[in-house]
């Protein structure tokens, strides 16, 4: 047996933003944007993928979503999610059910949606209603790479399919686990099975495949695997944290379930005000910690901070939510404290 790496909970944070690149932003640029979803950005709470590229690449404005290098599609747990067009093959054949039945729905449902739609792009809920099925069922679907989406955050997703990735689904869900690996980890087969949307057995042949590229690690809240090419990164001597980053709801940071929350914030009344029972608030980043939350509603911002904060991070958290490149804006971007900051 080899000997478990012990990570410290400061190790673990510190290579989570390193590898999510919020401690610096990144230059501006498709290459830039492919790093910052390389595990995908999830855009189920209107323009949040957005938002997560702000705070990880630099110039992004109001329509960088919309990037030629980027694409919609339902990825992980048939979330909207936003990535990079070169790894449209990973988000979706890397999730296709390897079982004959829910295998076959996928590619049946793909085909019925092709022949209605005919090269046509439509609203996802007159295409399901075309098809004489709940609109929602086409979210099964895009495991086969074959259906792509556009959102706009207001209406109805348009919905359009193309063809086929060429890639074979089992090293697309190796690739997909690597990426879960490099960005959450460390990790559990368990965890990826329930981020990736896939189930557990599947998940688990896929973690025993991979056990020659893995380290065990041991963490405060568990025993877990990292990618062994990461190791000598998380051990590295980290880089200083930016002043604050505000993540919208379901940001890679913390888009996390079990003992792994207690990783992200350790204080247990705390955990609760993150991970609510309905639509996650937005978590306010401050010197590399989760010390708060946040919400918008139009482009008035309320921030709710956990702890004191000094003036200077005070200001560093304004500055950065004056500098959301909300969409639509008519006005200045309003900031209001819910709770005192200092």
């Amino acid at each position: 047996m080899t000997a478990r790496l012990e990570l410290s909970r400061s190790r673990i944070l510190c290579f989570r933003r390193s590898v999510g690149s919020l401690d610096e932003r990144l230059p501006a640029g498709a290459k830039s944007l492919r790093r910052a979803a390389w595990a995908g950005l999830q855009d189920s709470v209107p323009r949040a993928g957005l938002l997560s590229i702000h705070a990880r690449v630099a110039g992004t404005t109001s329509t960088t979503w919309e990037h030629p290098s980027l694409i919609q599609l339902w990825g992980p747990r048939f979330n909207d999610y936003i990535v990079a067009s070169k790894d449209l093959a990973v988000f979706s054949l890397g999730r296709l059910p390897a079982d004959a039945a829910r295998g076959g729905r996928a590619h049946d449902t793909a085909d019925r949606l092709h022949a209605v739609l005919d090269g046509r792009r439509m609203p996802f809920g007159q295409a399901g209603h075309a098809m004489g099925t709940p609109p929602n069922s086409l979210r099964y679907a895009a495991p086969t790479g074959r259906v792509l989406l556009r959102w706009d955050g207001s209406h109805q997703p348009v919905v359009w399919t193309a063809p086929p990735p060429a890639m074979d689904p089992g090293h697309a869900r190796l690739e997909l686990a690597r990426r879960y690996l490099h960005v959450f980890g460390p990790a559990t087969a368990a965890a990826f099975a329930r981020w990736a949307g896939i189930r557990p057995a599947a998940a688990s042949a896929v973690f025993e495949e991979l056990a020659a590229t893995l380290t065990p690690v041991r963490t405060p809240a568990e025993d877990a695997w990292i990618l062994a090419e990461d190791e000598t990164a998380f051990q590295t001597q980290p880089r200083p944290p930016a002043p604050a980053r505000l993540l919208p709801s379901g940001d890679a940071f913390y888009l996390a379930w079990g003992t792994d929350r207690e990783i992200l914030v350790p204080e247990a009344k705390r955990r609760p005000e993150l991970w609510t029972s309905r639509v996650w608030p937005g978590a306010l980043l401050v010197g590399g910690e989760i010390a708060g939350v946040w919400r918008r509603s139009a482009a008035d911002i309320s921030l709710d901070a956990w702890r004191r904060l000094s003036t200077a991070e005070r200001e560093a958290v304004e500055a950065e939510a004056t500098s959301l490149p909300l969409p639509g804006l008519n006005g200045p971007i309003t900031v209001r404290w819910t709770q005192p900051p200092t």
